[in-house]
């Protein structure tokens, strides 16, 4: 039975489109739509159709971009107004109540396409909400989705002091889209006047710049990844690389490390760990060097004593284009670590970057063990928190890949 039609502007996408489509993914890029029963704005929602005219779902068009069509409902009879935004949220906080339990002091409240709001995160930091809006629909919907944000946690009892936009990153320009940073208006509601807040995370306090700090202004991702390192920390020399605001070397030096050096490139990175070291009081047990990790290890030897590195680095490929480039540069510092470590030591290793899949980081790990001249025990492999759920219909929702070995 064919569609019937409704408001909105139908398209028809190509037979491979199609297929993808119903596989579960959101996602119909250019090329592949076939006819329009008129065209649409840009942002606007469109009513898609297979190839025989029968309905495969409604979503947002936009000629700007590589994908003309992401989909955000596969239901006919959806209305896309205020109760259902409402209704979503509502779907997504329930989600993390119940896989994050009590521990929602931070947390990631929307994940993109595994929670079907395209090219939307939010991160809540305490009493604040970090967006990041890479989509031009939900960009045009934000009037709307926003406040709901706020009326949803306000009413299940977690205040709302302030929203903030993060939307200083290039790959909105490829969606028609300019770049900004600021407090999104709530009625009634002030613009806080700091953009630092403190959160918990596994017993540990942090400051948060939500401003200009990496991405919205903490990886929560790694939050079970941390617990799993504390655990093994215990009276160790920890070396954590690439240490950001210090989460992993905090945790290890929690967990009862008998001494943590936390490395970045970045000062204000370095200067903020320290910073964070001393609101939890633990900064007798760790030191604090600002420099390039590809450059330090080389140059350490195994009497600077450490028997635990941790490698949380950013993501080195970001395209198929450089995934053997990202290669070499997992593969050199991992080697590096290796042969720092001594046998029995313990090695934490990690990509967060979508491209590099998991097949390709294991290949890199094993050939980096057989020129390091060690073997890999392994004791943990593990991916994202929960609060980033990976839909597996959706492969670019699965991107964090972690390993905690022992070197024997």
């Amino acid at each position: 039975m064919s569609f019937k039609p409704r408001q909105y502007p139908t398209i028809r996408i190509t037979k491979k489109a199609e297929a993808t489509v119903l596989q579960g993914h959101p996602w119909v890029y250019d090329g592949e739509l076939t006819e329009m029963s008129r065209i649409p704005e840009n942002g606007a929602l469109c009513d898609v159709l297979g190839s025989s005219g029968q309905y495969l779902g409604t979503g947002f068009f936009n000629d700007h971009s590589k994908i003309k069509l992401r989909l955000i409902s596969r239901n006919a009879n959806d209305q896309f107004d205020e109760a259902f935004w409402e209704r979503r949220i509502r779907y997504a906080w329930d989600y993390r109540k119940t896989v994050m339990g009590s521990d929602l002091n931070c947390c990631r409240m929307i994940f993109g396409e595994a929670d079907t709001f395209p090219g939307l995160t939010v991160d809540k930091f305490s009493d604040i909400l970090v967006t990041q809006t890479l989509s031009l629909g939900i960009e045009q919907r934000k009037s709307v989705i926003f406040p709901l944000l706020a009326k949803v946690l306000q009413e299940d009892g977690f205040p709302v002091r302030g929203i903030f936009e993060r939307n200083d990153v290039g790959i909105r320009k490829l969606e028609g889209m300019e770049e900004n940073k600021g407090f999104f208006p709530l009625e009634n509601l002030p613009a806080p006047d700091s953009t630092q807040v403190e959160i918990c995370e596994n017993g540990i306090r942090y400051h948060v710049d939500f401003e200009n700090g990496q991405k919205t202004g903490f990886f929560l991702d790694q939050k079970y990844n941390r617990l799993a390192v504390s655990k093994l920390a215990k009276g160790r020399r920890v070396l954590d690389c690439f240490t950001h605001t210090g989460s992993f070397a905090l945790n290890a030096a929690k967990g009862g490390a008998a001494h943590v050096c936390a490395v970045d490139i970045s000062e204000d990175a370095v200067n903020m760990a320290e910073s964070n070291a001393r609101l939890n009081g633990l900064e007798k047990t760790m030191s604090f060097r600002a420099a390039n990790v590809f450059d330090l290890l080389p140059e350490l030897s195994r009497s600077e004593g450490y028997d635990f590195i941790i490698l949380d680095p950013p993501a080195f490929t970001k395209s198929r284009a450089t995934v053997d480039s990202a290669m070499r540069g997992y593969k050199e510092i991992n080697l590096r670590a290796m042969k720092l470590l001594p046998r029995g030591g313990y090695l934490a290793t990690c990509s967060c970057s979508h491209f590099m899949r998991d097949d390709l980081f294991r290949t890199m790990l094993r050939s980096a063990a057989f020129d390091a001249h060690v073997s890999l025990r392994q004791i943990e492999a593990r991916q994202q928190s929960p609060d980033h759920p990976i839909l597996w219909n959706v492969p670019e929702t699965d991107y964090l890949k972690f390993y905690l070995f022992q070197i024997v």
